[in-house]
């Protein structure tokens, strides 16, 4: 009698394994869990990080996320097989002062290499060039001082001579000067080869659209690859 009962444990043992089997096969999966899967994945196999800290044109206003060329440069790493998980910290309208007051909230973690894009937004609205300078010396200043060991590249920017020609002109020479000071590596124009250009821009003539951003991520490219 008692060998009989160790024989039903065990087929009832063996019978509830199977159904839990059966049933993991059933289950329905979320988009949720798909997306919740997919960034542990990334989690684990990306060993270095890569933060795009900028405005619109890091942001890919007007397109989808996917379509902005930080996602660009992601894809480009992937199919190279390097081991680095693209961050994109862009954010629509920021000014370098805005960029300044966030960059705490960004920074919650080290990053390995920091793009910095900002002063577009504050060329087009005509801040003072020393608060530009000095906004964008803060936040490469504290970049640093979270991680000492951090590889920052900076983004040329230009911006059309609405606001006069010394001001456009010395707007320009605010992002080789900083990149030279701090031994930065730079990106002379973000927008060669795109601004002003139409039909690589969207109706605003401001930001780039799909094929324009394509651009953006090789001129970034071009500088990115030998940091990485």
């Amino acid at each position: 009698m008692r060998n009989l009962l160790i024989f039903c444990y065990f087929l009832l043992f063996f019978i509830g394994l199977s159904c839990k089997e059966t049933k993991k096969e059933d289950i329905n999966i979320t988009t949720d869990d798909i997306e919740v899967s997919d960034n542990l994945q990334a989690v684990t196999k990306k060993s270095k990080s890569i933060l795009f800290f900028g405005d619109s044109l890091t942001a890919g206003l007007g397109l989808d996320i996917e379509d902005a060329f930080p996602a660009i440069i992601q894809r480009k790493i992937d199919s190279l097989g390097l081991s680095y998980q693209v961050i994109n910290a862009g954010l629509s309208g920021e000014t370098t002062a805005g960029g300044k007051n966030r960059i705490d909230w960004v920074l919650k973690q080290d990053v390995d290499i920091f793009v910095l894009e900002l002063g577009a937004n504050d060329g087009l609205r005509g801040v003072p060039l020393s608060e530009t300078r000095n906004n964008l010396q803060a936040i490469i200043d504290f970049v640093r001082q979270k991680n000492p060991e951090v590889k920052i590249i900076l983004t040329g920017m230009q911006i059309p001579p609405n606001l006069g020609v010394e001001y456009t002109t010395e707007f320009k020479k605010i992002f080789p000067e900083l990149a030279a000071k701090n031994k930065l590596e730079l990106i002379p124009f973000l927008l060669e080869n795109v601004a002003g250009i139409p039909d690589l821009n969207q109706a605003d003539g401001i930001h780039p659209t799909k094929e324009g951003h394509k651009i953006l991520a090789k001129n970034t490219w071009e500088v990115l690859k030998d940091v990485i």
